[in-house]
């Protein structure tokens, strides 16, 4: 009887493998274009944020971001081509996500990619956020997104790992 138990869970884990790999790839992807698509937008965005920012320290950074990014749209609205194309980025990165999401196994390398890129945030941020007179606290909030987006590529690929080694090799 345990026998019995025992290869009918080895038998569902595969499916299981890939429901869960499939929910995390689903919900990096809609990280990524929810992340796109609200650069978009910038100056109603910033608007609604320093409302809700206080007046605090976060209020006034969010107030002197708003500021410049609606004196700049207002006089050089080209500008704003540049968090277009951001968010173009975010859609392309998310669109190629769909590979791991339809065969994670063959894909696996999309995870490494993801990976990499989330580490990569880090010095990225902290690096350019100085350069730019970004205050630190705000390079910790960019640093999130790559600290919480390896979360989900990390677990899809050991998942995917895992999905190799128990799926036979013509599924």
């Amino acid at each position: 009887m345990r026998t019995e138990e025992t290869t009918e869970r080895s038998n569902r884990r595969p499916a299981q493998l890939l429901r869960r790999i499939r929910w995390l790839t689903g919900f990096f992807i809609f990280g990524l274009v929810v992340s796109g698509v609200t650069a978009i937008p910038l100056p109603a965005e910033l608007n609604l944020l320093a409302q809700l920012g206080g007046s605090g320290e976060v209020g006034v950074w969010l107030q002197r971001v708003r500021t410049a990014v609606v004196e700049a749209d207002a006089r050089h609205p080209f500008l704003s081509y540049g968090t277009d194309w951001l968010a173009f980025g975010h859609l392309v990165i998310a669109l190629a996500f769909v590979g791991a999401w339809r065969d994670p196994v063959r894909n696996r390398w999309l995870f490494d990619f993801g990976l990499l890129a989330c580490a990569a945030v880090i010095p990225w941020a902290f690096g350019f956020g100085a350069l730019r007179g970004i205050p630190w606290w705000w390079r910790l909030v960019d640093c999130s997104f790559g600290v919480f987006g390896a979360l989900p590529l990390w677990l899809c690929r050991r998942w995917a790992q895992e999905l190799e080694r128990i799926r036979p090799s013509d599924a």
